[in-house]
């Protein structure tokens, strides 16, 4: 039995002072939520505020990305051990890092072996465009940036993994995908993961659904046999938050 999984990315949104209001707030209904894995990924500049309000609390913390080296001359960047001094997870891979900062499946793959080493939960994100979606590519992209990321992550490791899918013509639009069309897809990466770590482990990896997840239309999306969860954004900076992870607690 796997354990639902919510995690909301903040992307670019609160300054710190913001960021300890929403969370005092947010907070109290969240706890309240039980049997379900919750996660809250706010802004480099906010991990350290975050993380004091969330000590001793069920409520996990992530960032939304890392560099792949220990240390060095990477201006700009974040290294893996000061993500882990806040840090039990970390989003890898999302369309907007994809989209905007040219990352690569390759690039996302060294992301995802540093978190492997430094004993980091990733937070694999994978998904199609609107065109590949149109164009009937959705298995064929997913299949290569799932393979793409998880290419030398050990069996022992692969359990801890979580995937999201995410449609990107989803992201922020409204446009959910029904809960159908993402289960054939989470079905489509279980039967992939499977490949690669074999059935047991597939079946202990958590495979969250992402792109317009709402209190409204989560329940459709949970009640899916391979969905494990979900990644939010927008609704993550609001009540409609609690509402998800209620939803996924049912």
């Amino acid at each position: 039995m796997r354990t639902p999984f919510v995690a909301g990315n903040w992307k670019m949104n609160k300054t710190v002072a913001e960021a300890r209001e929403l969370v005092s707030i947010m907070g109290v209904g969240l706890k309240a939520v039980k049997g379900v894995e919750k996660v809250i990924c706010p802004p480099f500049t906010s991990l350290l505020a975050v993380a004091n309000l969330l000590g001793g609390t069920d409520i996990g913390l992530g960032a939304q990305n890392m560099h792949w080296e220990e240390k060095g001359a990477f201006t700009g960047e974040v290294a893996p051990a000061m993500v882990k001094e806040f840090c039990k997870y970390v989003i890898l891979g999302h369309s907007e890092r994809r989209q905007y900062f040219g990352e690569t499946d390759q690039t996302v793959n060294k992301r995802v072996l540093a978190a492997q080493k430094n004993g980091i939960i990733p937070i694999v994100c994978v998904g199609e465009t609107l065109d590949e979606n149109k164009a009937g590519q959705t298995a064929e992209v997913v299949r290569r940036q799932t393979l793409g990321a998880l290419q030398g992550v050990e069996a022992d490791f692969a359990p801890s993994l979580v995937i999201a899918y995410e449609p990107v013509w989803a992201i922020g639009t409204g446009l959910a995908s029904s809960g159908e069309n993402a289960q054939l897809v989470h079905g489509q990466i279980r039967a992939l993961l499977a490949e690669l770590f074999g059935q047991a482990a597939a079946d202990k990896i958590r495979i969250l659904y992402g792109g317009s997840v709402t209190g409204a239309n989560a329940a459709e999306f949970f009640s899916q046999p391979d969905i494990d969860g979900a990644l939010v954004g927008g609704a993550s900076l609001k009540d409609d938050f609690i509402a998800i992870a209620e939803a996924a607690s049912k």
